[in-house]
């Protein structure tokens, strides 16, 4: 078997409008689906990290990646991860190269499942459990009335856990009555701050008894701050989504930086890479709890990441729903917790007019930022 064929397929499915409005909701209206091909017909199915340039991650995926693959066994993930890897070394050890490498690699490992007939945590060590505690990662929103009316809903579902991505105290106060003292408030503020005024704003969320607080600081690659802040809290500190390859986590790790690493296999290299990472940190005793911000494959590879890994207690689930799902049978929590995929590979199939109907073009969604103004 030989890979005759990888392509980039960048969509802008819109997200299901609600009575909630977010200044995020147009900027997160990007996929970015990586498609490999073999001479028997089969078809292995990646995503890679869109936000941002997408279309620039297209052109490194099929002008730099696909050349060294055409050819290739698939099944032979680690010796063509490497190549890859090594030939892109000027451009792609974090960012935009590494999230091209990263998509491809995952569509290697739905065809690998594939071609032996077994899922893909069969490949990475096996079923450590067959479902996994989900979390809600709400939206950002402009006012607190909306933040607690997102979070009562998402307990209302039966989430046990619920992630703010707000960068305000009313919120996290109007969240924190809204969902009571025995549901886990998680709060992402996307590295707005200098250590200093991390500690001072963690040191004055102490009272809502957050169970991790996220990437406090700017920019998010000062190991040496976020160590500060998390020297300086009581509040567990939660970083990594931006960081990248099993050496930045060794450097997180080494830094003392942070009490959970957040890999994101759509970033850091894909499945093989956040295994590693995970290996990593259980040998210091470091929590992992994946990032997983996706509807399609690279959420269902998170899933096959924990269903084969021990002590990863949560999946980060999205909040919100796509306008026309891209998977065929999408993933849905059910009673706050996910199956994980049990068909081969990754175990999930492609919504072929999601394809068509919402192909990505220059322009067709609004850039996206974290940052409200």
């Amino acid at each position: 078997m030989k890979i005759t064929d990888v392509r980039a397929i960048p969509l802008a499915i819109p997200y299901r409008r609600t009575e909630l409005p977010s200044p995020w909701t147009d900027g997160v209206r990007r996929q970015l689906l990586v498609r490999v091909q073999t001479d028997d017909g089969l078809v292995g199915w990646g995503e890679a990290f869109a936000l941002g340039p997408t279309l620039a991650v297209c052109h490194v995926i099929e002008e730099s990646l696909r050349p060294l693959l055409l050819g290739e066994p698939p099944t032979e993930i680690e010796r063509l991860t490497d190549r890859l890897h090594r030939a892109t070394l000027l451009f792609a050890r974090r960012g935009l190269g590494m999230f091209a490498i990263s998509g491809v690699e995952l569509a290697l490992w739905d065809l690998a499942g594939k071609a032996r007939g077994v899922p893909a945590y069969e490949l990475l060590g096996g079923l450590v459990q067959p479902r996994v505690r989900a979390y809600a990662s709400l939206l950002r929103y402009e006012r607190p009335e909306h933040v607690a009316a997102a979070a009562r809903e998402a307990v209302a579902r039966g989430f046990a856990g619920v992630k703010l991505h707000q960068t305000d105290l009313a919120s996290v106060r109007a969240a924190r009555e809204a969902v009571g003292g025995d549901v886990a408030l998680m709060l992402d503020v996307n590295c707005p701050w200098s250590p200093a005024e991390a500690i001072r704003v963690g040191r004055a969320l102490a009272e809502y008894e957050l169970a991790w607080f996220e990437e406090p600081v700017w920019p998010p690659e000062d190991y040496r701050g976020l160590a500060e802040v998390a020297a300086a809290l009581e509040t567990p500190l939660a970083a990594g989504e931006n960081e990248a390859t099993v050496f930045g986590f060794r450097e997180l790790i080494a830094q003392r930086a942070v009490d959970i690493l957040q890999p994101s296999v759509t970033k850091v290299g894909g499945l093989g890479e956040a295994k590693k990472i995970c290996t990593l940190a259980a040998a210091w005793n470091v929590a992992v709890v994946p990032h997983s911000f996706y509807f399609g494959p690279g959420l269902a590879a998170t899933l096959h990441l924990i269903a084969a890994t021990p002590g990863l207690a949560w999946v980060e689930y999205p909040g919100g729903e796509l306008e026309t799902p891209i998977l065929t049978a999408p993933i849905r929590a059910t009673e706050g917790s996910v199956a994980v995929p049990g068909g081969p590979g990754l175990g999930v199939e492609i919504n072929e007019d999601a394809v068509q109907r919402y192909p990505y073009a220059a322009g067709a969604a609004r850039p996206f930022t974290t940052v409200v103004r």
